[in-house]
């Protein structure tokens, strides 16, 4: 059952090193195998020889988007499963046996854990399908008092999306999708992807059983630079066919 994590570092050598050290710690009676790859130039405090598992170090010439470094790493291995991981994700136990477990249903497209902040508050990571109402919500009305858009208890959920922060998908079915749509650069891939899984019959899950903390950086909030490509992002999407054909089967349904 191998599984291909891939994590992207853009400056962030001693997040990686900790989320590294993290997988050395918990995940090493998987076959795990690790792609980190370096987007913007920076020395790293670590080599491959450095870990019990199989690493691989990849230097980007010229720095990719979101989407086409995560689909780059996917190409590398023959694995049965693929992760996605921030930098910034810090691990206290193994959290791939439940989560592998729940894509062996044949309709399962990815799985997420419950993402906790490192004051172990619940983040926002499985969503509804944003719109622009509520993203203006969201980030302008209620700002940081956002509500979670799912109840979270012990069952596991189905939200319309979730986050890039850590998803797990059959390597099967992310090769199915041709994985994420490279012309988004840094946001909304992961929306975009979820939609597509959607309109595809597969299940989009989150698992409240399996925690992973999340020290979220929040760049789009802060730098000027990120904003614009979090709007230009906003834009493609809400005027792409995939954004338009979810929210009118959503009306369907509520309307049925």
């Amino acid at each position: 059952m191998p599984i291909l994590l891939s994590v992207v570092s853009h400056q962030q050598a001693d997040l990686v090193f900790q989320l590294l050290m993290d997988i050395q710690q918990y995940c090493l009676d998987k076959n795990i195998e690790v792609v980190v790859t370096i987007n913007i130039d920076e020395k790293i405090p670590f080599k491959a020889i450095d870990f019990d598992f199989k690493l691989r170090i990849i230097r980007n010439q010229r720095p990719k988007g979101f989407g086409g470094n995560h689909n780059a790493a996917f190409k590398m291995s023959n694995s049965d499963f693929f992760c996605i991981l921030n930098p910034d994700v810090q691990l206290t136990h193994d959290p791939f046996p439940h989560l592998t477990a729940q894509l062996a249903d044949q309709q399962a497209g990815v799985i997420a854990p419950l993402i906790v902040n490192e004051g172990n508050r619940i983040e926002d990571s499985a969503r509804r399908l944003p719109t622009p109402f509520r993203l203006i919500k969201r980030y302008w009305i209620w700002g940081k008092k956002a509500k979670i858009d799912y109840p979270i208890g012990n069952n596991i959920l189905s939200p319309d999306w979730v986050a890039g922060i850590f998803m797990l998908f059959p390597s099967r079915v992310f090769a199915q999708m041709n994985g994420f749509d490279e012309r988004y650069r840094l946001y909304f891939e992961d929306v975009d992807l979820c939609c597509r899984l959607k309109m595809a019959g597969y299940k989009i899950m989150l698992d409240p059983r399996v925690t992973v903390v999340h020290n979220a950086r929040r760049d789009s909030h802060r730098n000027m630079h990120y904003l614009g490509w979090h709007i230009l992002s906003g834009l493609r999407f809400f005027s792409s066919g995939i954004f338009w054909a979810s929210w009118l089967s959503q009306i369907k349904k509520a309307s049925e």
